[in-house]
């Protein structure tokens, strides 16, 4: 009888941004349409307790389109971590790719570019600026695309249908945040 496999510590979590912290209303950027999905502060904030890093890749090809800017996502994205923080929460890095084959804007129009996922650019950067393997790190993302880009890059992933983000995380990570059991 062979005994079952450690599994490695887990060092970070990789989290989809619109349709897994927040509410995808279509392009959001604006912090005053900031609505959090169920249990999604909890959730970072367990994580943040449990010593892993929150690393956030999402695609914006509302920049490329034009229909926000760059320093829009950078507002939106202070308003989560200061909303994130009123709980003990924070999310560590945040990576997005503005790239999209039919962006409006010329210099974000690159037909599957490396970072747009499912491709791994955003995750690959992710481990390499944290200085994570593979193994030590998983996705969580609410489309197949995410999952597959944490698949391309070597990780596990897994698929968030809704719900209370923390009761999805208690299950699907279990032990490796304690915090949430």
């Amino acid at each position: 009888m062979t005994s079952p496999v450690a599994l490695p510590p887990l060092k970070a979590v990789f989290l989809d941004r619109d349709g897994v912290l927040n509410i995808d209303h279509g392009y959001v950027h604006d912090p005053a349409r900031l609505e959090w999905i169920d249990g999604a502060r909890e959730a970072v904030a367990a994580m943040t307790r449990a010593g892993l890093k929150v690393l956030v890749v999402t695609n914006q090809s509302g920049i490329g389109r034009g229909y926000f800017d760059e320093f829009a996502l950078e507002r939106f994205h202070a308003a989560m971590q200061e909303q994130l923080g009123e709980v003990g929460g924070r999310i560590d890095a945040f990576y997005h790719c503005p790239f999209h084959e039919l962006a409006a804007v010329e210099m974000y129009r690159v037909a599957d570019h490396p970072d747009r996922k499912p491709n791994p650019g955003m995750v690959l950067r992710g481990l390499a600026d944290w200085n994570l393997a593979p193994e030590e790190a998983v996705i969580i993302g609410d489309r197949h695309i995410d999952v597959e880009a944490g698949n391309r890059a070597g990780m596990p992933g897994y698929l968030f249908k809704g719900g209370s983000l923390r009761a999805f995380v208690a299950q699907v990570l279990g032990d490796r945040v304690p915090d949430l059991k």
